[in-house]
């Protein structure tokens, strides 16, 4: 079990708090999702912008050997996206739907510096789930 932080709850919030404390993982998500909406606002971490990357090290056929993963559109199926960014960073779930939920606001890299056969593989994975990618 996770420990629990404690956190100083001002006064007048303790009801509220109570309240959220008592709804599920899904009512949460729901409540999110309204006053995201309600607000204007966005409960995603600002992703900092990508770095210039090096051009990855040319083999002798003139091939990269190395490419940079970039998710540029999520399509229809989110889940499905989130799912194939997980099986390719080894990331958890929050981290894996931050960086699906920022292509919103851009093109994101999923990984980079990843053996052609391997970023072959995660860009089928990818367009499998109906995102688009490209390989830099």
């Amino acid at each position: 079990m996770t420990e629990e932080k404690k956190v100083e709850v001002p006064k007048k919030f303790e009801e509220l708090v109570k309240n959220i404390e008592g709804l599920t993982v899904l009512e949460l998500s729901e409540l999110v999702k309204i006053l995201e909406e309600k607000f204007g606002v966005s409960a995603v971490a600002p992703v900092a912008a990508p770095v210039a990357v090096a051009p990855a090290i040319e083999e002798v056929s003139g091939e990269k050997s190395e490419y940079i993963i970039e998710l540029k559109e999520t399509g229809d199926k989110k889940i499905e996206v989130i799912k194939a960014v997980r099986t390719i960073t080894g990331q958890g779930l929050k981290e894996a739907k931050d960086l699906v939920d920022a292509v919103a606001t851009g093109p994101q890299i999923v990984k980079e510096g990843v053996p052609t056969a391997e970023a072959k593989e995660a860009e089928k994975l990818l367009k499998e789930a109906g995102a688009v990618v490209d390989l830099k």
